[in-house]
């Protein structure tokens, strides 16, 4: 609650953003004002990934998406704004809070570039220029409750990763943000598959699969939703949910991503 808040705070008083979606919102927020209402951007957020993390001290972060309005300029923005689909986005990106605050963005003309706080002078630095997702990898996100749950194919390509001579690993720490940030910079694949009481997947479409997938493809990766990319995906509600697979080409063509 406390990270919804000052980001709905910030960006209501930023005169930038004419409304956000929250995952801590059920419906979307629109900041009804002369000055908001001249934006030309929406923004979408999960403002605390990872959020059952923070009592344990681990890893957690924020995820945004912005796109740029569909709907006339100087009236209060609409939900056609929010639903399109991740290939409209204009911009995409994380924070990840953790040994160092790192703050990592995307735009489809400057690449992924990522910046770490110095706490020192209270500035973001450029630390991670254009970065780059090997195609290949050897670490693989995924949360062993559900294998029993998933369809036999994911079975039986996980069985192979741990089978396989090469030396993968499961690095799950319970935060999209910490996992996918590792994989950007050193490859593999982070896997939330369909599972049999949740067909649809778990993930929020709009506000965790388009944002890093958008990224994903920007550093040279890749994420579909077992059928189709992510970002082609024309979404139906603010809240919606989708499977995903997501990071190094190679590693998502095993599941059958075709790019």
């Amino acid at each position: 609650e406390l990270a919804n808040n000052t980001f709905i705070n910030i960006l209501k008083n930023s005169i930038y953003c004419a409304g956000m979606v929250s995952e801590e919102n059920e419906d979307m927020i629109v900041f009804d004002d002369v000055k908001n209402n001249q934006s030309k951007y929406v923004v979408l957020m999960d403002p605390l990934d990872g959020s059952a993390n923070t009592d344990v001290n681990m890893p957690i972060g924020t995820i945004f998406s912005i796109f740029r309005r569909v709907t006339e300029l100087g009236k209060p923005c609409a939900k056609e704004d929010f639903l399109q689909s991740g290939n409209n986005q204009f911009a995409a990106g994380y924070v990840l809070y953790g040994s160092s605050t790192i703050f990592v963005y995307g735009t489809k003309r400057h690449s992924v570039n990522g910046f770490t706080l110095d706490n020192s002078v209270g500035e973001f630095y450029l630390s991670h220029p254009k970065m780059k997702l090997p195609e290949n990898g050897t670490a693989y996100a995924f949360d062993y409750r559900y294998y029993h749950a998933v369809s036999d194919k994911v079975q039986k390509i996980l069985d192979g990763y741990n089978d396989a001579a090469v030396d993968y690993s499961n690095k799950n720490s319970g935060c999209m943000v910490a996992d996918l940030h590792r994989i950007f910079l050193k490859g593999g694949i982070f896997l939330y598959p369909s599972r049999k009481e949740k067909p649809k997947g778990k993930l929020r479409l709009m506000y965790e699969c388009n944002p890093m997938a958008f990224l994903a493809e920007l550093c040279g990766g890749a994420a579909f939703d077992g059928d189709k990319r992510i970002m082609d995906i024309v979404p139906e509600s603010i809240h919606q949910r989708s499977p995903i697979y997501i990071g190094s080409k190679n590693m998502v063509r095993d599941f059958g991503g075709s790019y």
